[in-house]
């Protein structure tokens, strides 16, 4: 076969572009500080690296949604200690109405303090967090707790609706009242965290007896009004051991908030972990080693900078050269 120089010129130029095409992959390379910039440099690496970057994507949010359930716990450890705090005054307030010595004026007094304390504990079960109601189950945008008058001018605790009104059960606001909410945390794995009202309000003790507290509320307050012997007992008797029981309850129910923050703890870590272990693999997937990466742009100048003189050796000879 005849080489000519046209057929010289030709693989001289392809060899040439096939250089640059690579300098120019090369360069971009270095640049961006990326392996593939488009799904045709390696479509099994491209198609990883996406999934890689969904996956560090949804594990951010869970990282937010267990922080946002920390604080929301927090809050609401923070409500029941300050609930815990109002039945220990009223229990103190109890055994002082118990003194023989104290007559109605004493009593009034208690039973005024003992009102106060039952309005604080519906201002601390209506506790607020990020604009959602912390005890309020899954109806997170209105009050679940109010108080009102009796025939005496004792407070009352009641469940109340979106408009203000007293609650009964069943009622739908009242199952929504009751409701758990949940937050995922990692793929498919839920948790329930919040405390609803009913938890702390309706409750078996530990000898398995309904206690409701506000019944027990509105007993005190009547046995505080009356002067019957049988209720001045009563004060010392049933109703101090329904604000016990009703203590027993808090602690119980503030154990269970601590077991969700340290378990919201753990999974905080967990999460964090997986994200760096995600990160690394996503870096080793798609970003390159500019050392290595550096070398083999070097290579490729001075491969690029021979092909240049070779090809200016051999295809020497041009139209005046045949002239002379």
């Amino acid at each position: 076969m005849r080489v000519t120089n046209k057929m010289l010129s030709y693989n001289f130029l392809k060899d040439m572009r096939n250089n640059l095409d690579n300098m120019k992959t090369m360069h971009e390379q270095l640049t961006s500080g990326k392996e593939i910039r488009r799904p045709s440099d390696d479509p099994f690496k491209v198609a990883r690296a996406m999934q890689l970057h969904s996956d560090i994507g949804a594990n951010k949010q869970y990282n937010e949604n267990i922080k946002d359930t920390i604080n929301f716990l927090d809050t609401t450890d923070t409500a029941l200690g300050q609930a815990g705090n109002v039945l220990h005054r009223i229990r103190e307030l109890l055994v002082s109405a118990g003194n023989a010595a104290y007559g109605s004026s004493e009593r009034k007094a208690i039973k005024d303090e003992i009102n106060e304390k039952i309005g604080e504990f519906s201002q601390i079960l209506n506790t607020n967090f990020d604009g959602k109601y912390v005890f309020a189950g899954t109806r997170t945008t209105a009050k679940p707790m109010g108080t009102e008058k009796d025939t005496k001018g004792n407070n009352q605790l009641v469940y109340k609706d979106r408009n203000g009104n007293t609650l009964t059960s069943p009622s739908d606001e009242y199952s929504m009242i009751t409701s758990k909410m949940k937050v995922e945390v990692s793929q498919g794995v839920y948790i329930e965290y919040n405390v609803t009202a009913n938890e702390v309000i309706e409750f078996n003790n530990e000898k398995g007896a309904p206690v409701n507290i506000m019944n027990l509320f509105n007993n005190i307050t009547a046995h505080l009004d009356s002067d019957k012997p049988a209720d001045t007992q009563a004060l010392n008797g049933k109703d101090l051991q329904g604000i016990t029981d009703a203590l027993n309850n808090i602690l119980k129910v503030r154990s269970e908030v601590g077991a969700k923050q340290n378990r919201m703890d753990s999974a905080k870590d967990r999460n964090i972990e997986e994200n760096f272990n995600m990160t690394d693999i996503l870096s080793k997937t798609e970003d390159i080693d500019f050392t290595e990466k550096s070398m083999e742009f070097a290579t490729m100048q001075t491969v690029y900078m021979a092909s240049l003189q070779t090809s200016a050796k051999i295809i020497q000879p041009s139209l005046l050269d045949f002239l002379r």
